[in-house]
């Protein structure tokens, strides 16, 4: 073989292979029932959300993003497969159960097979899998949500190399559970199996904070998925990687660091005990405990952000943050108080696990320093599922496979090529909560409820004029 030859197959095997110096790391922040109007850039008054804040304006705020569902288990799968809720498998939040009884929080703390949500199943094609097959190395903190542990349906059978967090939903009902997964092994953290359900016993004052201590004891479960996040970034730090950190966070129940209770105590004053009537644990401060919980996410993401410049990646880093649907009206969470919806109807029947703007309409914040300069308002129409598209075309995917999904790729827009994208509507499809269908056309947005009920009424808004989607114009 010549020099020449030599050299140039040198050249074809260095071009099959991606490095940190070419290809950008991907962050995925996918927070729970984080609503449009929490977060300062968005908004939010009371909250202090500097860090993201800071992100988002060196970066891009896009104003007309939406959640692919208005809960949980639909709203990631369709994150990850790209498909709408009409055509993704996963379409609500099927507790599967037939397993025995899976609401039990003690039976699932002695058998893991009580645990998880229907599965998604191995063969269903997911972004990670695509990025593994670039070179991407995979983590996954947080709130899986997509088939039960001992299946192939978890994190680590679908294209991630690492996970740590909760593979079950209502697992997470609780900040301070008994164990948290680790790959295909429990964790086990120094807290009792306590049942969300519990409440203040009889007789107990509900303006004595003593009695609230059982529903907060020793280990905070996001600060331990915190640290494993740090961890997957530190030994990834020499090559392209990939972070979905699904945090459970804003999600109810209303459990966050004492300091920032008290900080938020300090700044909104007295207030009455949440008693858990709506849901999920007592609080003793409930408005202070939501603030402690959105001010302790903003916290977590300056520190991400401060360690991959200590790591000199920041430049190289694209970080994506969202939610999986709007803000909850459960728990003793105090929506109004906080406007939530920010420029949308706080209304319980508007919010979380319905189609309308409140329940969809969520923040979408992009940062990357090597291609976003300068700030910009997005206010062109994009949905969780154009991620799948984006992210494969960011990390060269596209060049190597080919994959179908119901999005469109929004990286002409990350770069200022393009201001906006080919494609006719977003639709929404949710069989719970009555049965809902929603498309959204241009300035245009049709909603179908109360499916199951026989209801055939289609209302129409036109969203551009009417953000509360008060004036139904079906009829003109």
């Amino acid at each position: 073989m010549t020099k020449s030859s030599i050299f140039f197959l040198f050249l074809l095997l260095s071009s099959c292979n991606i490095s940190q110096n070419d290809t950008p790391n991907i962050i995925l922040f996918f927070y729970d029932d984080l609503g449009y109007g929490e977060l300062g850039v968005y908004g939010q008054k009371i909250i202090e959300t500097k860090n993201i804040d800071n992100l988002a304006n060196n970066g891009l705020k896009f104003t007309n993003f939406y959640s692919g569902s208005p809960v949980c288990a639909p709203s990631r799968s369709i994150l990850l497969t790209g498909l709408h809720g009409g055509h993704t498998k996963i379409r609500g939040n099927h507790e599967y159960g037939s397993r025995g009884d899976v609401w039990d929080y003690h039976k699932m703390s002695e058998d893991p097979n009580l645990e998880g949500q229907y599965p998604i199943g191995k063969s269903a094609l997911i972004f990670p899998k695509l990025l593994k097959g670039v070179g991407y190395s995979n983590g996954m903190v947080g709130k899986w949500g997509l088939g039960p542990p001992n299946s192939t349906s978890i994190p680590t059978e679908m294209g991630f190399d690492y996970f740590y967090g909760y593979n079950c939903q209502r697992m997470a009902h609780n900040l301070y559970p008994p164990h948290l997964w680790e790959n295909e092994n429990r964790d086990l953290l120094d807290n009792e199996v306590v049942s969300p359900r519990l409440k203040l016993q009889a007789g107990e004052d509900p303006y004595d904070e003593k009695n609230y201590k059982v529903f907060n004891q020793n280990d905070y479960a996001p600060d331990k998925m915190h640290v494993k996040a740090q961890e997957f970034i530190e030994n990834n730090k020499d090559n392209p990687f990939f972070l979905y950190y699904a945090s459970p966070i804003p999600h109810a129940p209303l459990q966050a660091p004492q300091y920032l209770v008290d900080k938020y105590r300090q700044i909104i004053g007295n207030e009455e005990p949440y008693l858990g009537d709506k849901g999920y644990f007592p609080t003793r401060y409930p408005r202070a405990t939501y603030a402690a919980m959105i001010e302790y996410i903003d916290i977590q993401v300056g520190e991400i952000v401060d360690q991959l410049k200590r790591l000199n990646i920041y430049d190289n880093t694209i970080i994506l943050i969202t939610s999986d649907n709007g803000p909850t009206y459960a728990g003793g969470v105090d929506f109004e108080y906080f406007n939530s919806t920010g420029l949308f109807q706080n209304d319980p029947k508007r919010m979380k696990g319905y189609t309308y703007e409140g329940g969809v309409r969520v923040p979408f914040i992009v940062s990357w320093p090597n291609k976003i300069k300068n700030k910009r308002v997005i206010n062109e129409v994009s949905i969780s599922y154009d991620i799948f598209p984006t992210i494969s075309e960011l990390s060269g995917v596209d060049e190597l496979y080919t994959y179908s999904t119901d999005g469109v790729s929004l990286v002409d827009i990350f770069i200022d090529k393009k201001n906006s994208l080919e494609r006719d509507y977003i639709y929404w499809e949710f069989p719970s909560y009555g049965g809902q269908q929603a498309a959204r056309m241009g300035d245009y947005k049709a909603i179908l409820k109360d499916i199951k009920k026989g209801n055939k009424k289609i209302e129409l808004y036109n969203i551009s004029d009417d953000l509360k989607e008060q004036n139904d114009i079906s009829s003109e």
